[in-house]
């Protein structure tokens, strides 16, 4: 299959043969498997400190017909702190139901959150994720608007790579049909939680991936377009073509590295 390649200002100059990924069985499951995958294996694992509610001198005496023995009376057999003011005396201490007592079943550190996957399974996800990028209905499905693109998957010639400033990256969109994707990047969304106190107040969009072969000036152009990713198709990743195990981002490749695909 023949796909147009486009220079900066939007036009067809010539045509390529699309690789075989594209034509990719898409998989959803697989992706989301993948995406989860890479996500747990980065997660640190935490837990509580193991005297955490047992730094206490609380005990209990639980012999029968003794002289300080805690049994047969009217409370709970748990550890209780003894002497001090009265207060404190009798407290109980150290058991999970009990004040300054320690967790029941605590986070601990010896668990394993990396999720293991199979190398197959892996590369199957990437491929299918590229494939997603060239369906029209699976990106539009995602949210992008490209109501004014008429084919994908959207291949410019490697001057995209030496572009140096926001504005011709953002003169580029326009020229793509992209400016309604532009509007869309703008809104931003307050998040509902306590997320709002913790330096994380607004939601913003998932944008634009460029993907190119060799990055001169392009991702420097990019870094203040909110949701805009540049990568290098060496380093392509099914966690950038499909943002929280969604698939269908919105692609823009440069034509060498639709060639690099080919190979």
């Amino acid at each position: 299959m023949k796909i147009d390649v486009l220079n900066l200002n939007g036009e067809p100059v010539e045509k390529i043969d699309l690789p075989k990924v594209f034509s990719e069985n898409f998989r959803p499951d697989v992706i989301r498997r993948a995406v989860i995958a890479l996500q747990s294996q980065r997660r640190q694992p935490y837990g509580t400190d193991v005297l955490a509610g047992l730094r206490t001198s609380a005990h209990y005496h639980g012999s029968r017909r003794y002289r300080y023995t805690m049994m047969m009376r009217d409370m709970a057999r748990m550890q209780r702190i003894h002497g001090g003011s009265p207060n404190m005396a009798w407290r109980a201490r150290k058991v999970p139901q009990a004040v300054k007592g320690r967790m029941a079943h605590p986070p601990k550190v010896e668990k394993i959150w990396a999720q293991k996957i199979n190398k197959k399974e892996k590369r199957l996800a990437l491929r299918s994720a590229i494939a997603a990028t060239g369906n029209k209905d699976i990106v539009k499905n995602r949210g992008h608007v490209i109501d004014k693109i008429k084919t994908l998957p959207l291949i410019v010639k490697d001057d995209i790579e030496s572009i140096k400033k926001t504005k011709d990256v953002e003169k580029l969109f326009l020229s793509l049909g992209l400016d309604g994707e532009l509007k869309r990047l703008d809104k931003r969304k307050v998040r509902a939680g306590k997320g709002k106190m913790r330096g994380r107040k607004y939601k913003e969009k998932i944008g634009p991936l460029i993907i190119v072969d060799k990055d001169k000036h392009i991702k420097r152009a990019c870094e203040n377009l909110t949701g805009v990713d540049v990568l290098n198709v060496k380093n392509i990743s099914v966690e950038y073509l499909a943002p929280g195990s969604l698939p269908g981002r919105l692609t823009i490749w440069s034509k060498s590295s639709i060639e690099k695909l080919s190979v």
